[in-house]
């Protein structure tokens, strides 16, 4: 699976994505999070307070309990804000 960083997410983390293999117990974007954190410091770091946390998946908008299923791409980033 794809997984994106953009930008205060980018910068945290230092990288702009990884490729990874998801284990199957990881079902939710919810429980992905936790995956992540739990293999990278950096990243839970930069996840630490998940109400700065915007996620997609697949390009389109979701919540943190959206089913992996279908899955190819996950893109987390902070709220946008237009002006």
């Amino acid at each position: 699976m794809k997984i994106l960083y953009f930008a205060r997410f980018r910068q945290l983390i230092g990288r702009g994505g990884d490729e990874i293999d998801v284990p199957a117990n990881v079902q939710n974007v919810s429980a992905l999070i936790d995956f992540l954190k739990s293999r990278d410091d950096r990243v839970a770091e930069a996840f630490g307070d998940l109400r700065t946390l915007k996620v997609a998946i697949n390009q389109n908008h979701t919540t943190l309990d959206a089913s992996l299923v279908g899955a190819t791409e996950i893109a987390f980033f902070p709220p946008v804000t237009g002006g």
